[in-house]
This record gives C-alpha cells, structure tokens and sequence, in this order.
C-alpha cells in the first residue's frame, strides 16, 4: 500500500462538498452564478480524477494515493480511502459524467439551487464508495448516493416522476436493508474489531458458511442497485422520469455503484461465497442480457429503450464477474466503464431532442436527422457503441467478457450473444425511425444543439471513441488490479 503525499482522493471529495456549500450560500436568484460555480467545482473534480488515473503506477499496481485516518477505533472505523486498477475507471467515469451532466443542465430554470445542491450531494456519496476501503463509509456513501434521487427526480422529472421516484427509492432502500446486517455479520464474525477491507480479506477470517451466507446478502443488496434480474424493474422506470442529468448519473453511474459493490465487498471478503453462487450470478446475468435486449423490443419510447437496453447490459457485468476469471474481471469493469459513458451520452442526446420535440415516443418522431445533425449524431453514435461495434468503447468489455464466458459457461456466452444480435438489430430499426425516414412538418423549425450545449456531449463522444481506439490504456490499469486477485484467491 501506498501512502498520497498528496490527498488526491479527498481533494475530489471537498470538490463537491465545497461546491455543495457555495452553492447552498448563494442567493436563490443567481441562478447563472450557481451555474457557474457547479461548472467550475464539476469541472475540478473531473481534472483531479484525470490526475489520480493518469499517475496510478500500474507497474507497482496495487493501493495506492491512500489516506487513512482513525475515526471510531473502539470500533475498528476509520476514514480509509484508496484507489486499485478497479476503483480508477469508476473515479473518472464518475468525474466525466458528474461534469457533462452539469454542462447538460444550462438551460434549467427550475429551481436551480435545489437542483445542483441534490446533484452535488448525490456525486459527493458516488466518489466516497469507489474510493473507500472501510465497510461502514461504504455503507454511508452508499445511503448518502440514493436518498437524493427520490427528490430529484419528483421535483425535476417527466412521464410519472412521483411514481418512479417512489419505486426507485423503495427497492434502493430494500437493497440497503440486505447489506446492512451483511456488513454487521461480517465484522461481528471478524471479532468485531475493524471495518477494514484489506483486513477483512485476510484467508481465514470467515468460514465458507459465513461467506456463503454474506455474499448472497451482499449480491442482491448490492444487485438490486445494479439491475440484476428480477430486481431490476426500478430501474427503466427510473431512466424515463428522471431529467436529463440525474438520467446520465443514474445510468451512468449509479448502476455502476451495484456492481462495484459486489466486487469490492462480496467478492474481495467472501472468494468461497463467489465460487459458490458463481453459477447463480451466471444464470441470472443471462436472463437479465436476453430479457433486457427482448423487452426492449416492444418499446416506443426512447428512454425505455436506453433502460431495458441498461438491463441487457449490465447483465453482461454480473456475467464476466461470475466466471471467476482474470478475463471476466477486465471485461467486467471495462464494461462498466463503457456503458457509464454510452449511457450518459444516450440520455443527454434525448433529453436535448426532448426537450425540443417535447416527446421520446419513437412513431411521433422521424428524419430529425435533417433538422437535428448533430443531436442525431449523438444518439446515433451511443447506438453504434451499444451493439457493439467494433472501435467504440462498449465492444472491448464485451468482447472479453464472452471470450470468459465461453470458457467457463459455453451455453450461457451463446444465449448472451444471440440476445446481444436482436438487440442491436432493433436499435438499429430505432436509429432508422426516429432520425431518417420522412420528417414531420411540425419539428422543421427546430435548431440543432449549439456549441455550447455541444461540449458536454462531444467529451463523452470523444471518449468513446479514443477507450475504442486505445482499450489497453483502461485494460492495463484493470488489470493491475485483477491479476493478482485472481492468484492471490484460495
């Protein structure tokens, strides 16, 4: 382990938390100030997590830019905060999304206070978890991530807001009711001694029965957040009411947060409890990936599409993390990093076109390609990177996680694949009817994105393309991280 010389991780964390102050002080109608100010500290938290990726060593690789401060020893706690090659893609993915999603916003007039304020709170618990190496922080972060959402999306969504943000915050909160008791069993049958992971993971600190029973607590607490199948239906309901941003945080990140949950805890503390329920994770990942892709099918609207397309992809996480391989790992986080970016890209082009047309149902659109080039782009290119087409991001994660699967679960990598082909075929038939095909009259005066309101969406385009272009830049960092697990499992 590798001590910072420098706070790098809690630099980020003040980012947000100094940026939540101002933002709380400023007056209620200095919305362009507020603006401004969310810009700047967004922005800072990104070029910090560039920083932290850019200088991890991947030649020494294991913990480092750690910070470690006794908080409650009596009760083993402490603020313990580190980044490995699996915590790094999730620390800049969270700084890409958390800044584009703020540019996204500069045309809300609703209640902008409250509105950035709930967004910074959110982000400030995202960046804590993926940094954090105490159980009972990543427990806090975990709450301090969710409970925001209820209120950002019943104050600022569309299309049944109140109902979705209920459904959301209900089966987040049954997901946090599991890992609760998960973590308390866990330190309880350490000795009650220490919250800490790196201690924890220690062989023999818990018995297989133990593991067994934790990591199934831990899987679908942590799943739920994640969408695994069939806890995933908050999920699509979710991604349609939420606005623009909190769409992008949501399926970007948020998701993100599930399955990282059951890497860093389940897996990393209970490696017998994994090789047990392994073949469960696989049957179930399946089923998300091939129900996802079918039920996406039936869809008109497009942000049920992004959803269900979000189920079918993440069911490819929880399949790499199940086959207990160096391969599914890299594939794995990979993965989710790609999909973070593609998501928040779908639903910033969306919420753009939306909130032009004031409609995301598919047959009241059409040839928005003639009026909206770049809008079209956008979406377009975030389609091309979820059927994975190769040279854009998404296709590397999925690549390496069915070359594992076939390896370890050879039907289960061909019902991903096959599910995989007719999702990708229906969004193409999207692409087709919402953006070419005759135009409707009464969209003919509208404008494209302007430069502006570009940039956010034309830094998750760019990224995209240059992790397709340049996947060993991501995979080498990962897989500092995942190699030595792998040998290090008993």
């Amino acid at each position: 382990m590798e001590y910072a010389s420098f706070p790098y991780l809690t630099a980020i964390l003040l980012s947000c938390v100094i940026g939540l102050l101002i933002i709380l002080f400023l007056p209620d109608a200095k919305t362009r100030a507020i603006k401004q100010v969310s810009a700047l500290f967004s922005g800072l938290t990104l070029a910090l997590s560039l920083i932290v990726f850019c200088t991890y060593d991947t030649g020494r690789a294991g913990l480092q830019f750690a910070e470690r401060i006794p908080w409650v020893p009596s009760l083993g706690i402490s603020y313990f905060n580190a980044a490995d090659g699996f915590s790094l893609p999730m620390i800049l993915l969270t700084g890409i999304v958390f800044f584009t999603g703020v540019l996204s916003m500069r045309e809300l007039e609703h209640r902008v206070k409250e509105f950035y304020a709930l967004y910074f709170l959110l982000v400030t618990g995202v960046f804590g978890l993926f940094m954090s190496f105490d159980l009972f922080f990543i427990f806090i972060w975990y709450d301090v991530s969710l409970f925001p959402m209820y209120l950002l999306i019943a104050v600022w969504g569309s299309t049944r807001k109140e109902y979705g943000a209920m459904k959301l915050t209900l089966y987040l909160l049954a997901g946090s009711a599991l890992i609760l008791p998960a973590i308390i069993y866990l330190h309880v049958a350490a000795g009650g001694t220490s919250f800490d992971i790196t201690t924890l993971m220690r062989p023999g600190t818990f018995s297989p029965f133990q593991q067994k029973l934790a990591f199934l607590l831990l899987f679908i607490g942590f799943g739920i957040l994640a969408a695994v199948w069939p806890f995933h239906t908050w999920s699509p309901v979710g991604h349609v009411a939420a606005p623009t941003a909190v769409s992008m945080v949501h399926a970007g990140v948020l998701m993100k947060i599930g399955a990282f949950g059951v890497l860093r805890v389940a897996i990393f503390l209970c490696p017998e409890g994994w090789k047990f329920w392994a073949p469960l994770m696989a049957t179930l990942a399946v089923i998300g990936i091939v129900y996802g892709a079918l039920a996406a099918l039936s869809q008109t609207d497009l942000k049920f599409v992004v959803g269900y397309s979000s189920v079918s992809h993440m069911g490819i996480v929880g399949l790499g993390l199940s086959t207990r391989t160096v391969d599914g790992l890299n594939g794995a986080v990979f993965q989710m990093f790609a999909h973070g970016i593609m998501t928040a890209l779908f639903f910033s082009a969306i919420g753009y076109i939306y909130d032009r047309t004031h409609t995301k149902m598919i047959p009241e659109l059409g040839g928005l390609s003639r009026v909206m080039p770049k809008a079209s782009g956008y979406f377009i290119l975030a389609a091309f990177a979820g059927i994975g087409v190769p040279c854009l991001a998404s296709f590397w994660g999925e690549l390496v996680v069915f070359i594992a699967a076939f390896k370890t679960y050879p039907v289960a990598g061909v019902l991903a694949v096959g599910a995989l082909v007719i999702g990708a075929l229906f969004m193409l038939r999207v692409v087709q009817r919402a953006f070419y095909g005759p135009m409707q009259e009464k969209f003919s005066h509208l404008t494209d994105i302007p430069f502006g309101l570009g940039i956010p969406r034309m830094i998750l385009a760019a990224v995209i393309v240059f992790f397709g272009l340049f996947p060993s830049v991501l995979f080498d960092v990962i897989d500092s991280a995942a190699v030595p697990f792998i040998r290090g499992l008993p």
